[in-house]
């Protein structure tokens, strides 16, 4: 009964700390100061290591888009002259780097070699896109993107769809925790001024940045969240531009899922504990109030929620084992409310997806049969989310590991 108790008070708290954090995080004041001119001068760097099987999709795309940028400045990121990809890269005359530091894995170190390299050549620009090789980007791309750059946004990241939703209900679920990142939280964001969460591509970056930084200073798991936090810290502004759409390769085996997804958790927590102590002291009238109320409450609501309800099935299944009586009237009583309590989860969690879905139906790229699917599957998709989450903590080193992208683009 104590269990039961705590599970219902942690639950509580958990909702009512996710709504005191959505309320709070409303007072952000931190829109661009200045509108800039059009994006003449840009570059697009393409970490490729091992990249020849799904390239030239992303470079075709390139040249076919509506506002064009000089092939010399697309910058696509080996590892070694034997590649493959570099055969490609030089068809479509981009620009070839050949990394040196090989013993530095992440992408983090491959874009930091690649933009001091273009400082010590004296190569600036006004705005750095970043894209991984496995993307094709729809036409518009760029042009999209310009508006958000006139608007004065340091950073902006475009709508990730899929590449390969149809593949498998994985590539599909996994596609749609993106959707959520941006259709629901990206967008919110983007209306109240606040910083939004950037996922690794499809974005670009302001060129006073990088010249202020001389490098790519993010190396960590998730080099994309750390620019995240940095951006909130530094009061930059950020913008997810919904209209700027590129499409991107999704894992379709399980066991893919899981190692991906053990890495952003682990990388995630790294880049908190850097970053969270500092933004409580610079947390008092600040502009960015908003961003760091959010980030410094994170996923802390989820957490207790889930421990609360964990607590709550625990004291049932205690009860359970103590009668030794399914059929005892106590029993149905327990195994009642643990039923209850996972089909409550499923049910949030599937309507949560349908209505992502629907939001995007004019835009995602999944078909109307997968779309039920992952309806019916995506609340089992993001429990998974908990054993990656303790093979995260468990596990005292993740390393970086390489995803093979194999789809071509139709």
């Amino acid at each position: 009964m104590i269990l039961e108790a705590i599970g219902i008070t942690l639950i509580i708290i958990g909702l009512l700390m996710l709504f005191t954090t959505s309320f709070l995080a409303r007072q952000n004041n931190n829109f661009p100061k200045i509108k800039r001119k059009k994006l003449e001068n840009f570059c697009v760097l393409i970490p490729a290591r091992d990249e020849s099987k799904v390239i030239e999709d992303l470079l075709i795309s390139i040249e076919k888009q509506t506002k064009k940028v000089n092939t010399e400045d697309v910058y696509v990121i080996v590892e070694q002259t034997s590649d493959p990809t570099v055969e490609i890269a030089k068809k479509h005359h981009a620009t070839i780097f050949i990394r040196k530091r090989l013993d530095l894995k992440r992408k983090g170190y491959a874009l930091d070699e690649c933009i001091k390299d273009l400082k010590e050549k004296n190569k600036f620009y006004n705005a750095y896109f970043i894209l991984d090789a496995d993307n094709v980007l729809d036409s518009h791309f760029f042009e999209e993107m310009e508006k958000s750059y006139q608007n004065g946004y340091d950073i902006a990241t475009g709508y990730r769809n899929l590449k390969n939703g149809n593949d498998s209900i994985i590539s599909a679920c996994s596609g749609i925790t993106f959707a959520f990142l941006n259709s629901n939280g990206n967008e919110t964001k983007s209306k109240q001024s606040r910083n939004v969460t950037l996922s690794g591509t499809g974005l670009y970056i302001e060129g006073e940045l990088i010249k202020k930084w001389e490098s790519f200073p993010f190396h960590s798991l998730t080099e994309d969240y750390e620019l995240t936090l940095y951006s909130i810290k530094h009061n930059l502004t950020s913008i997810y531009n919904k209209n700027a759409i590129f499409y991107d390769e999704q894992p379709i085996k399980y066991k893919n899922t899981i190692n991906q997804r053990t890495r952003w958790i682990k990388g995630y927590f790294a880049s908190r504990k850097k970053y969270i102590p500092e933004f409580r002291k610079i947390l008092k009238n600040n502009p960015n109030f908003g961003s760091l109320i959010n980030e410094i409450s994170g996923m802390k609501p989820y957490i207790v929620m889930i421990i609360g309800a964990f607590l709550y099935i625990l004291n049932q299944m205690i009860t359970l084992i103590k009668i030794h009586n399914i059929f005892d009237p106590i029993s149905k009583i327990c195994l009642t409310k643990i039923i209850l309590i996972i089909m409550l989860a499923y049910i949030l969690f599937a309507f949560m997806t349908a209505y992502i879905i629907l939001k995007d139906k004019d835009k995602i790229n999944i078909s109307e049969k997968m779309q039920i699917k992952t309806i019916l599957f995506s609340p089992l998709f993001f429990a998974t989310y908990v054993p990656c989450a303790i093979k995260a903590f468990l596990k005292k080193e993740v390393k970086w590991e390489k995803v093979e992208h194999t789809r071509r683009w139709k």
